[in-house]
């Protein structure tokens, strides 16, 4: 299927057994990423590990180990120590990637650090010159590393993704979307079953796009693209295909399934745009956020599931607060990437009622 908006197969579902219990909250935390039965997250500038699943399995509190931390400039140390001014500077640590071989590298305002094993002090491997993050950071198995640009790009000029071959300590462009092609990089998800990335792109039209490429970027496909549901940030890879959510403020939002034959089948509707995205075992998670929208009216942030990847459920939600959208950040839910092999669902809220900036682990029942 190649260079099309998706005619799709509309399946009908029954509601998700799948359901969602608390094992614990903490605040002022932002989960990251998990390698393997380890959950990495941030408090401010600082970055964590804990390991829940063995606390809870003991009924011990969950223990967080202090890993390193990363200096940002001097006001940022200000804006950091209060909720609103985090929010509204859009601080700490945005994305994580934790490799084999046991360097981290991070997504931070305005820089792309890297962390060696042993060393307490993230130090900056590239500066950023356009935009202030990119949307996330993909490592494949052999420890290379890749995230694209993503910038508001109003003339439209070339975008590029970068990647890093020795463990993030140097970046290059391993590939460039040619000018007026489109806006900026959504996401690159690495689908271990294929053994190839996924690409976002967006955000109107022919820039909207679904894109496979093979692990050394020779090979550069365009399954899907040309209209807003082909508009997606967060895609879970699984046995069976991608499954992706759609982000658009001007259409009804749904979930979607690319099959491994090309196949695409509408799952699900969904009331608002998805930005994360994750796994748990077999289950599969999307979240929505509160974007102004004509369409999308449901002012709340919601966790969608499914245990099965056919039959979904909105599964828990959480009202945007009162704070402005435009300064302090649309309400949304952010999850944890990476290898999870645990049974747990990571999350943290943020500009929502009573759980602003506040993480929880979860169980699925």
């Amino acid at each position: 299927m190649a260079d099309t908006a998706p005619p799709t197969t509309v399946l009908e579902t029954k509601p998700s057994r799948i359901r969602l219990t608390c094992a614990a909250r903490f605040p002022r935390t932002r989960v990251l990423a998990w390698d393997r039965d380890t959950l990495y997250a941030s408090r401010g500038y600082e970055l964590l590990r804990c390991r829940p699943e063995a606390s809870l399995a003991k009924n011990l509190p969950i223990e967080w180990e202090p890993v390193a931390r990363f200096s940002p400039v001097w006001w940022r140390k200000l804006t950091s120590a209060s909720r609103l001014g985090f929010r509204l500077v859009r601080d700490g640590f945005h994305a994580l990637a934790v490799l084999p071989s046991g360097e981290i590298i991070a997504a931070l305002p305005g820089a792309i650090a890297s962390l060696c094993p042993g060393e307490k002090e993230f130090r900056v491997t590239h500066a950023l010159q356009r935009g202030t993050r990119p949307l996330s950071i993909t490592a494949a198995p052999d420890g290379r590393v890749y995230w694209g640009e993503y910038f508001d790009n109003p003339e439209r000029d070339a975008v590029h993704i970068y990647g890093s071959e020795d463990r993030g300590a140097s970046w290059r462009v391993v590939h460039s979307f040619e000018k007026k092609s489109i806006r900026h990089v959504h996401n690159i998800i690495y689908d271990r079953w294929a053994d190839c990335f996924w690409v976002l792109t967006g955000d109107v039209a022919e820039e909207c796009r679904v894109l496979r490429v093979s692990r050394d970027w020779r090979k550069v496909e365009t399954l899907l693209r040309g209209n807003q549901q082909t508009r997606a940030v967060a895609a879970v890879p699984r046995e069976d295909g991608l499954y992706f959510a759609s982000d658009t403020p001007l259409e009804q939002n749904y979930i979607y399934k690319l099959d491994r034959r090309g196949s695409l089948a509408r799952l699900s509707e969904i009331h608002a745009s998805v930005l994360c995205g994750c796994a748990v075992g077999d289950a599969v998670f999307f979240t929505t956020m509160v974007e102004p929208s004509v369409v999308n009216l449901d002012r709340a942030v919601s966790v969608y599931g499914s245990a099965d990847g056919v039959a979904w459920a909105r599964l828990q939600s959480w009202k945007k607060d009162g704070w402005s959208d435009k300064f302090f950040q649309y309400g949304n839910a952010f999850v944890a990437n990476g290898s999870n092999a645990t049974g747990l669902l990571a999350s943290s809220t943020i500009a929502v009622e009573g759980y602003d900036l506040q993480a929880t682990l979860w169980k699925l029942e």
